[in-house]
């Protein structure tokens, strides 16, 4: 019987403003998905990690930035707590910013308006992959996004790191022919909603410090 000499370290790298917009893009003509706002995503990537080939779950690191609404971050927060708490570090949140953007209006008004951009994202996810396959700290790399801001990443990984494997899962309602086709094949996450309803948190996640609800709206 073969034996496995070395555990595969796989790590998961979300583009969380790439990956929030396309769920809440497609919860709005599937209802159903906004039970899975609440969702613990350890539980959700181990799903896709193989222990008969020897992979073991790394970490889970989520780029993002905190919304300037208050709601919205409280939301985000309570979401990021829960996962902290039933994950402890495997779970881990790189922050970015938000930056004003001027924008011209196209209509008759002219006028120019100013819009908040998330900034760093891009760059922190880039950073993050390649310092973990400089540390060796990764078998595995499995990115989700659509984002073809990170065409560049990729290609780099397999050229300077060929031995190490790069996945891509597109976010629901998301997708880039330019990143596809670095890939033979790309996991669609719309297409595995088991695996997000198995992964739901309960209602309320507590440790004797911190309590954290489930946002009302999160649901059907």
């Amino acid at each position: 019987m073969t034996q496995i000499d070395e555990n595969k370290k796989v790590i998961f790298y979300f583009d969380g403003f790439n990956f929030y917009n396309g769920f809440k893009s497609y919860s709005g003509t599937n209802p159903i998905w906004k039970n899975y706002y609440w969702i613990d995503f350890i539980k959700l990537c181990s799903q896709f990690v193989f222990p008969h080939d020897g992979q073991v779950l790394h970490k889970v690191k989520y780029f993002t930035a905190p919304p300037i609404n208050v709601n919205k971050r409280s939301k985000q927060s309570a979401l990021f707590g829960a996962n902290k708490i039933i994950n402890n570090s495997t779970f881990e949140v790189i922050n970015g910013h938000y930056a004003d953007k001027f924008i011209d209006c196209q209509a008759s008004c002219k006028k120019q308006f100013k819009v908040p951009e998330e900034k760093c994202t891009d760059v922190n996810i880039s950073l993050g992959i390649i310092e973990d396959c400089l540390n060796n700290d990764v078998d595995i790399i499995v990115l989700i996004t659509a984002d073809s801001d990170q065409v560049s990443t990729v290609k780099f990984i397999q050229k300077k790191f060929p031995k190490i494997k790069i996945k891509l899962y597109f976010p629901p309602d998301r997708k880039s022919n330019e990143l596809k086709s670095l890939f033979k094949q790309v996991v669609y996450l719309e297409n595995h909603e088991d695996k997000f309803k198995n992964a739901i948190m309960p209602f309320e996640v507590k440790n004797e410090i911190k309590k954290y609800t489930r946002p009302m709206d999160w649901k059907k």
